[in-house]
């Protein structure tokens, strides 16, 4: 790996000394989100959305709650103007947000930008850019210091001219690639273009400060942020703005940071699409602040649908371990997690009972589960699956779940002992109709019984209980009556004129479902030999259950090995 090609940030850098005090803070309540989906992240997109997806979108976005969205950039294609031109002839956008429309600091751009925006009613952000950083001067734009001040100061000009008349119209200016920036030369360009736009506490000025390309830790970047924040002029009319990207993958925790360093708002994409690897998430920033009891201020509350809108506007599929939406990111398969979860989820449960508070709104401590899937609109059916790695509380918890199937222990960890063994020859994930398909055949004893209930009764005379039986062995049909012993007991007496002896070690029994649709099922522990094994029937009488439970363990425990 050639290593000695780059360069580190602080040789690229030269930052100003810090006094900090960003890591004292903590985030109390979210900033303002600015999704900017239609404009950042369509240009990121090899086959850029049409209108038709770029509306979906925005309505979706308008339903979260999204008060301030960028909705295109309209001097770069006919689409993009076509998309702001609508926000102006037909009703799509609620009064209450804000629309943000994107150009370069030019002339001509700038009036196109502003031409296209004529009669929107709502509020709107005009965002003018330039790259300021010292390899984008040089390479791209050709350009010193002074003369790129000069640029900047000109289109800001131009904006001011094209729109400061307009009374819904407001600025916003991003020194693109902010942290590769000599910070002294952004703070200057800040102070020029406020001063021009005259930024005050009715018509403050954002500045959106971008970490374009990542190139440092975040805590860099938060260094960054917190110097323009106590230095800039009018900082009371300045809206301090973050735009991270993700070229190091720690786009979330820049975001994070900044806003402790003074951001009071931030820009991303909605599960983090974007150029290379992506704008920062704001999705995955909301629901971080949710997880830790602050309102994130947008609803979540059915991700599944949001995650259909954006995979169908962006024509990419979401990764399922994607924090908070991916399919996987609520599920476990190892076993010591399951077992932890399947507790977990019975301690609510039982929690919600003893208090009188709804399970929706009790106090959420179930481990490795940052936030209930409920509150994302999820159920738990896809909490718990089973593969190799998955342990007897995790296969226990979908019988339970899905047939009522309650297993002691000790029967737990025999099944789990069988499902392992059919995973590894397989090598497949099993679902719960498969354990229940393991589970019958595994101790409901052969589909056919040699061994047959004719009949049974149980009734109480003089206060004792009186049992009958009649059960067929190969065409040999044996009856009695027995007076003062249990059912379990009695039917292992008969069994024995058979010669099928059979010593029971526990009995567990319990229902399926309820009402005139449940079947009783008898779980029966039973010895052979040293070991002691599992028989199970269900059936719609408690009493053939039993008696059928009893009948399988017998034909185990005296047939071959």
């Amino acid at each position: 790996m050639p290593y000695s090609r780059y360069e580190d940030f602080f040789s690229r850098v030269d930052l100003p000394s810090a006094n900090r005090e960003w890591p004292s803070r903590r985030l109390t309540e979210a900033p303002l989100w600015v999704p900017v989906d239609l404009r950042d992240g369509n240009q990121a997109l090899s086959e850029p959305m049409d209108p038709g997806r770029k509306q979906k979108f925005f309505e979706l976005m308008v339903a979260m709650g999204y008060k301030e969205i960028e909705v295109g950039y309209p001097s770069a294609s006919q689409t993009d103007y076509d998309f702001v031109r609508l926000m102006a002839e037909e009703d799509v956008a609620p009064d209450d947000v804000t629309l943000v429309v994107f150009t370069p600091a030019r002339r001509d751009l700038i009036e196109r930008t502003v031409e296209s925006i004529d009669g929107i009613r709502n509020q709107v952000v005009i965002h003018m850019y330039a790259a300021t950083a010292p390899i984008w001067r040089e390479i791209v734009l050709r350009r010193d210091r002074t003369s790129l001040r000069e640029l900047i100061v000109a289109g800001a000009r131009d904006v001011l001219e094209f729109a400061g008349s307009l009374d819904n119209v407001r600025f916003e200016f991003s020194p693109e690639v902010f942290n590769l920036t000599e910070p002294e030369y952004a703070l200057e360009l800040c102070n020029a273009v406020t001063a021009l736009w005259d930024a005050s506490a009715d018509r403050p000025v954002i500045l959106n400060l971008p970490a374009t390309v990542e190139a440092a830790t975040p805590n860099v970047y938060a260094d960054q942020i917190e110097y323009m924040h106590r230095n800039l002029e009018r900082r009371s009319s300045v809206i301090l703005s973050v735009h991270p990207h993700n070229d190091r993958g720690t786009g979330i925790a820049c975001a994070e940071l900044a806003v402790l360093a003074g951001a009071q708002r931030v820009e991303g994409c909605i599960f983090g699409n974007g150029e290379r690897t992506g704008n920062v998430d704001i999705a995955t920033l909301a629901l971080n602040l949710h997880a830790q009891g602050i309102d994130p201020m947008i609803d979540f509350s059915n991700i599944d649908h949001i995650r259909r809108v954006v995979e169908h506007s962006n024509r990419i599929q979401i990764h399922p371990r994607h924090p908070y939406v991916g399919e996987l990111v609520h599920t476990a398969f190892s076993g010591t997690h399951q077992d932890a979860i399947k507790k977990g989820l019975a301690e609510h449960q039982d929690r919600a009972l003893a208090t009188g508070i709804p399970a929706d709104q009790l106090a959420w401590r179930v481990p490795y589960l940052p936030v209930d899937p409920a509150d994302l609109g999820r159920n738990y059916e896809a909490v718990i699956r089973v593969n190799s790695q998955s342990g007897k509380g995790g296969i226990a918890y979908l019988l339970e779940r899905d047939y009522g199937i309650e297993m002691p222990r000790r029967l737990q960890v025999d099944f789990s002992r069988r499902v392992q063994n059919h995973v590894d020859v397989t090598g497949l994930e099993v679902g719960a109709e498969q354990l229940l398909d393991i589970f019958e055949r595994a101790y409901s004893g052969p589909s056919e019984l040699a061994l047959a209930l004719r009949e049974v009764d149980v009734s109480t005379e003089d206060g004792h209980d009186r049992t009958r039986l009649r059960l067929a062995l190969d065409g040999d049909e044996r009856d009695a009556t027995f007076t003062g012993v249990g059912l379990v007991e009695a039917t292992i007496l008969l069994l024995r004129d058979f010669g099928l002896p059979l010593e029971v070690v526990s009995l567990h029994q319990t229902s399926l479902g309820a009402g005139n649709d449940g079947e009783a099922l008898t779980l029966l522990e039973y010895r052979r030999g040293s070991e002691t094994r599992w028989a199970a029937s269900r059936h719609r009488s408690v009493l053939d259950a039993t008696v059928k439970a009893v009948l399988a363990a017998a034909i185990v425990a005296n047939g071959p090995e």
